[in-house]
């Protein structure tokens, strides 16, 4: 969780966003029992967000944030696609 704050930092989010983004990032490892993101891809990704919709009924806008973070976490701090 530490290279997601420096790269946070580094592209200069607001606390925030941050703090938001680490959040669901964390909820999306918790989710698949502690396995480590490089070793999930999109069904993982996918998997988390329908039990997001289906199971906790989140807001559509609360969807795109949990995405993002998730988006961010492969493309910005594990520099790989989904």
């Amino acid at each position: 969780m530490e290279r997601v704050s420096t790269v946070c930092r580094r592209r200069h989010f607001s606390p925030r966003t941050e703090e938001a983004y680490v959040h669901w990032i964390r909820r999306f490892i918790f989710f698949h029992q502690k396995r480590h993101p490089e070793l999930m891809g999109t069904l993982e990704v996918e998997l988390f967000l329908n039990h997001l919709a289906r199971d906790r009924q989140v807001s559509a806008s609360t969807q795109t944030i949990a995405l993002n973070a998730i988006v961010f976490l492969y493309t910005d701090v594990l520099v790989k696609s989904l």
